[in-house]
């Protein structure tokens, strides 16, 4: 993930890192976030949040996340990762910090109980195979162990109960 940056006196062994740069003072430039958050910590720039992190987009992400019964695309697929990063670290930069934590987190939840919910409906509906279009990695992680063992102790007890089988099920 990149972020962009305005960079003032950076010093000219930054240059060496590759393909970033020219570090002018006062003109934006994009690096990766690991190198943003270190020259902020050290007052060298002044972070640029992306285009989606501001109010009226997060309200309408929310919104439209709210109203479908399906997971709506995010404006990053590491859009929660990119919100802590930016207002831990740099919140002096980004507008309306406050409203924007509370948005992402209402987002995030809806989207959680979402995941909940249909991970819910699949275990009970005993199904084979999941789709899991518009999910983030992390919100895919934090049900990922739920999910797996749910599916293991189904499997065990779908080879426990087939008639016509012997006593002892193979385990995997």
């Amino acid at each position: 993930a990149i972020t962009s940056v305005k960079c003032f006196e950076i010093e000219n062994a930054l240059e060496t890192l590759g393909d970033l740069g020219p570090f002018n003072p006062g003109l934006p430039v994009e690096v990766p976030v690991w190198l943003a958050i270190n020259l902020k910590q050290r007052q060298k720039c002044r972070l640029i949040p992306p285009e989606w992190m501001e109010v009226e987009k997060l309200e309408e992400i929310r919104d439209q996340e709210r109203k479908e019964d399906t997971f709506t695309p995010m404006p990053s697929p590491y859009y929660m990762e990119l919100t802590k990063l930016l207002l831990n670290y740099a919140s002096d930069n980004i507008p309306k910090a406050d409203e924007i934590r509370t948005l992402v987190k209402d987002t995030w939840d809806t989207r959680i109980a979402k995941l909940r919910l249909s991970a819910d409906s699949f275990v009970r509906q005993q199904e084979a195979h999941a789709k899991l279009d518009n999910l983030t990695l992390m919100e895919i992680n934090t049900t990922g162990t739920f999910l797996t063992q749910a599916l293991d102790h189904m499997y065990k007890l779908r080879t426990n109960l087939q008639p016509g089988e012997s006593a002892h099920s193979q385990d995997f």
